[in-house]
């Protein structure tokens, strides 16, 4: 037997992690540069966002998890002698796996006779989520050990994510807008459209007003399976929001709409998750997009 586990940045809720029995080492957040909480545990996730929109001054921070705090999570598995596959964070966006990594040499001197398998998702928030739930569906499923880290292995690279910020300051003041360079960053209604995939985010272009680069962000999508001559029935689909709960929601409507006016077969059920604080230090409080990921029985 063995268990799943990953770190905060898959940004799936309690009743997702409950129902596929998914193990998460939360991200630390901190509003003044001293005091540090967990994410979810200490200090939720809708909490979070609601400073930010009332100190738009202020720039929350995250700290990773402690290789202390992979122990304490690890252990309990490995005592119950089972095996463990864990999935982080890319590690251009955070030290999460090495945490993993340091924790899982520390254990395995302990538990010789378990396995510890330490994945770069090469992704983050939602995506993440994506890949964490295809390796716990595996699991159900009765995919051995190995099988599991083979077939996470092959389908990361196949993630995107599609999506658009409020504005610019919290990507500026996140060491992010390097990759989105090449835009007049602060001139009034520009709207940045980013793409993240390979653990990075690329800039698809600017538009203005927050409902044309929402769309714009729907166009790519569908762009994306045009271009490539894919089937969206072979993919995973989630929607991230982050402060608005509601316009989320909305936004999963107009995607389940473009989907089925360009593919009328499309069948596939679109997850919605909030985007947790890990991103959202980056993205500010109005980050919104799709997630999609090659489903792993194809």
């Amino acid at each position: 037997m063995y268990q799943i586990v990953s770190d905060g940045s898959c940004d799936l809720d309690q009743s997702l992690m409950n129902q596929f029995h998914i193990h998460v080492v939360p991200f630390y957040i901190t509003t003044d540069n001293e005091h540090y909480q967990k994410e979810k545990e200490d200090l939720e996730v809708h909490e979070f966002y609601q400073f930010m929109v009332d100190h738009k001054d202020v720039f929350p921070k995250t700290s990773m998890p402690s290789i202390e705090d992979y122990i304490k999570t690890f252990t309990p598995i490995l005592e119950n002698q089972e095996d463990i596959i864990c999935i982080c964070i890319t590690t251009k966006f955070s030290g999460s796996y090495n945490s993993a990594m340091n924790a899982k040499m520390i254990l395995e001197e302990k538990y010789p006779e378990r396995q510890i398998m330490i994945i770069d998702a090469t992704v983050n928030t939602v995506l993440q989520g994506l890949l964490v739930i295809e390796a716990a569906q595996m699991k159900e499923a009765g995919y051995q050990y190995d099988e599991v880290i083979q077939k996470i292995e092959n389908i990361k690279s196949s993630g995107r994510i599609f999506f658009t910020v409020g504005n610019f300051e919290y990507l500026i003041h996140g060491g992010r807008i390097g990759k989105v360079a090449g835009v007049a960053a602060k001139t009034l209604g520009i709207r940045p459209l980013i793409v993240l995939h390979d653990g990075e985010i690329f800039a698809m272009g600017v538009t203005r007003g927050r409902e044309k680069s929402k769309k714009k962000v729907l166009d790519h999508t569908v762009k994306y399976f045009k271009d490539n001559q894919l089937s969206p029935n072979d993919y995973r689909f989630c929607v991230g929001y982050g402060y608005d709960q509601q316009e989320g929601e909305k936004f999963k409507e107009s995607l389940q709409e473009v989907m089925l006016q360009a593919y009328p077969d499309f069948h596939e059920p679109i997850l919605i998750q909030q985007i947790g604080a890990t991103i959202g230090v980056h993205t500010g409080p109005y980050p919104i997009g799709v997630g999609i990921l090659k489903k792993y029985d194809l």
